[in-house]
């Protein structure tokens, strides 16, 4: 079977991650967190065996609360490891131990290069109708950076180069669910309009997030003062508001499936319907 294409480069990614503050500003987590705490207060269930993971899953929380109670999540972190949230692989996924009630993957799609693989290894840690939520960054997230960046490099050298990672399209969210083997699959997608002061601000907080260009295949020079500044006109003329700041799509796609139980809900077969819809439709 063919391995498939190295896309990020995980090491880089830990050294970025090494780096941030002690307490980085982080909000796009927070964000996440958030709407997960959200999702999870609707989910009548008790989740005795929960874990959380993330690229750094010192940062995340020990406890959750589902309708049923709270409950206590076990962490482990798929790029720097910590005491408090020993580093597993992402593309082997061996986690401490199966029959979770409940697993949560924060931003884990955006470090691994065989992502249905890994949704799968997910599902096989899962107990019978155990729960799997996962959020990622959407296809059109930071589309401005990577349109500026693409003119600039234009620009300067004549050539384009990828300097910002692909991220999930919604449209094919819901087939990598199916692909890997969950019952009842849902997507959707969240979208934030954010305001920086300027691209440096930007690049700023990407680096507080770890998300520096961690591709495999990058440039091999740094970005230069021209080209940042190429980049910097080429971001004001394309998403420049009349005070100066500038704009930046985030998208977070939430991605969420149960491991296949016997008494989970089946679709009918084809011709079962006892309700014609003419009937429903008064016509």
């Amino acid at each position: 079977m063919a391995l498939p294409p190295k896309v990020f480069d995980r090491m880089l990614i830990a050294e970025h991650l090494g780096r941030r503050p002690a307490e980085p500003d982080d909000f796009v987590t927070q964000l996440a967190l958030d709407d997960l705490a959200s999702r999870l207060i609707t989910v009548s269930r008790d989740f005795e065996q929960a874990l959380i993971m993330a690229p750094d899953g010192a940062r995340l929380p020990l406890m959750g609360r589902s309708a049923s109670g709270a409950f206590a999540f076990e962490r482990v972190s798929t790029v720097l490891g910590s005491p408090d949230a020993p580093l597993v692989d992402p593309e082997a996924l061996l986690l401490p131990r199966d029959g979770y009630d409940l697993i949560v993957s924060l931003f884990d799609l955006q470090v691994i290069n065989d992502v249905p693989g890994f949704l799968a290894r997910i599902r096989a840690h899962l107990s019978p109708d155990g729960l799997m939520i996962a959020a990622a960054l959407g296809g059109d997230s930071l589309t401005e950076l990577r349109q500026a960046f693409l003119r600039a490099d234009a620009e300067t050298s004549g050539g384009a180069f990828a300097r910002v990672a692909p991220f999930i399209p919604l449209a094919d969210a819901g087939g990598l669910l199916q692909r890997s083997g969950y019952a009842l699959p849902v997507t959707d997608l969240e979208t934030y309009p954010i305001r920086y002061a300027d691209l440096l601000r930007l690049m700023r907080e990407l680096k507080g997030l770890g998300a520096q260009n961690p591709l495999a295949d990058r440039p091999g020079r740094l970005a230069t003062r021209t080209l940042l500044a190429a980049a910097s006109a080429a971001y004001a003329e394309l998403a420049g508001d009349p005070d100066g700041r500038v704009r930046a799509t985030l998208e977070i796609i939430w991605l969420s499936g149960w491991a296949p139980h016997e008494n989970q809900q089946k679709p009918l077969r084809p011709g079962s319907a006892t309700v014609r819809l003419r009937d429903v439709l008064g016509k």
